[in-house]
């Protein structure tokens, strides 16, 4: 008997025949077999209507509080999808987070799992049951608060949970078939990949595939979890994603030159003017972003100009953290000695991800030529061994996406890419 652990998303659960059609699948799957661990997320748009609503009673709520608010949505779930299931004749038994085992630090809103421990978990599957653990959510290993993981951490969540009890797959059921080429959202001739690496998976959730967490897939690679992503609205086929190539029939599958074409626009641009061009300016400034906690993710430096010996640093960040950034770096003025700064939210990231771009000449050359002829102009450069990225206008990341997809062939011949479920998740 194998070990399966399925994830389904808030458009999978969004509505009581969502949950009951879920349901259905998972027992299906006990039926084969297999022991089922199940996470879920909150229907629907529950978490962003509870975060509203906390916004209307208090514009910063405590951060353990919001975390106590926060994880109603997933217990909701939880419980509901576990009477769906008995009542198809099955036994279920729903978990929180902490009862699931989910340790994590102390940091609320965006803690980090420490530690799993499922005993309960094994319990009940010894028992014969299927085990509903709510995502999203655990339990602080020092105070016993009760923590979220952040958006998405119910995929962190599920990777945790077959790591720790050691699965077969990790199952992360959503509302398209797959990892496409390209966001069908925006790409309607995006193709489905059948199998991609961890690392092209990694570099892809971190340039703004919103398909899995980039959390998510480090967890799985260090603990080599095979992930199979795939719709909770049909019966296909999905994509896996594993350190191996997997088979298919008598053949195995190839990896791709490229793999794929990812964009964000969730980021903001944040120019340092008039930096002193010596040594500890760099220091100093990015010192100052890592003690406020915030994350970066592209840096360009320019060349100083000789007559004054000063220099510009950009960088990019979410925009969310713009505000936090700039009050820093403002506080921090007199000791880095800059002149001003200049602050930038309607840029736009485009990717390209293929572990086989190092190989072969010509990709680089390729997805700038793509981005001319589209008329897109080019404001930072970042490239490693299997990813070129740039940042744009926010305006022109459509047409850039569907030019650079075009022109590296990735076009299906058919508008294959179907949004079942409309968010994504």
């Amino acid at each position: 008997m194998g070990l399966v652990v399925q994830k389904y998303g808030g458009s999978s659960v969004a509505d009581a025949e969502g949950i009951k059609r879920v349901a259905k699948r998972i027992v299906e799957a006990k039926k084969n077999g297999n022991q089922v661990v199940v996470v879920v997320s909150a229907m629907g748009d529950t978490t962003d209507e509870l975060i509203d609503l906390a916004e209307q009673v208090s514009p910063m709520p405590a951060g353990r509080e919001f975390d106590m608010l926060l994880t109603a949505g997933e217990r909701i779930s939880m419980a509901l999808l576990a009477m769906a299931i008995k009542n198809l004749g099955h036994e279920a038994q729903s978990f929180t987070g902490s009862q699931a085992g989910v340790i994590t630090d102390s940091v609320h809103n965006k803690a980090r799992i420490i530690d799993v421990t499922p005993g309960r978990i094994r319990d009940s599957l010894d028992k014969g049951n299927i085990a509903i653990v709510a995502g999203f959510q655990g339990v602080s290993a020092d105070k016993k608060d009760i923590t979220t993981l952040g958006r998405g951490g119910s995929d962190t969540t599920a990777v945790a949970l077959a790591a720790a009890l050691d699965a077969e797959v990790c199952e992360i059921y959503t509302d398209v078939d797959g990892v496409f080429t390209a966001d069908p959202r925006v790409v309607k001739k995006a193709k489905k990949i059948d199998w991609i690496s961890f690392e092209d998976m990694l570099e892809l959730a971190a340039s703004g595939s919103k398909i899995l967490l980039h959390r998510c897939v480090e967890y799985a690679r260090r603990y080599n979890i095979p992930i199979h992503v795939r719709s909770s609205f049909s019966g296909l086929q999905g994509t896996w994603v594993s350190s191996e190539p997997i088979e298919q029939g008598d053949k195995k599958v190839e990896q791709a030159i490229i793999s794929g074409v990812a964009h964000d626009t969730s980021e903001a641009k944040i120019t340092v003017v008039g930096v002193p061009d010596k040594p500890g300016e760099a220091a100093a400034i990015f010192r100052t972003i890592a003690d406020a906690e915030i994350n970066i993710d592209m840096v360009v430096q320019n060349v100083s100009a000789a007559s004054t010996g000063l220099t510009d640093i950009s960088f990019t960040l979410p925009k969310t953290e713009g505000r936090k950034a700039i009050d820093a770096l403002e506080k921090n003025r007199p000791g880095i000695g800059f002149d001003s700064l200049r602050y930038d939210d309607q840029i736009g990231k485009i990717s390209l991800v293929g572990a086989g771009m190092k190989t072969n000449p010509g990709v680089t050359a390729s997805f700038f030529e793509a981005l001319s002829d589209a008329g897109v102009n080019i404001e930072l450069i970042s490239t490693s061994e299997i990813r070129i990225s740039v940042v744009t206008r926010k305006d022109d990341v459509p047409e850039a996406v569907r030019a650079v997809h075009t022109a590296f062939g990735l076009d299906s011949d058919t508008d294959e890419a179907v949004v079942y479920g409309g968010t994504g998740r």
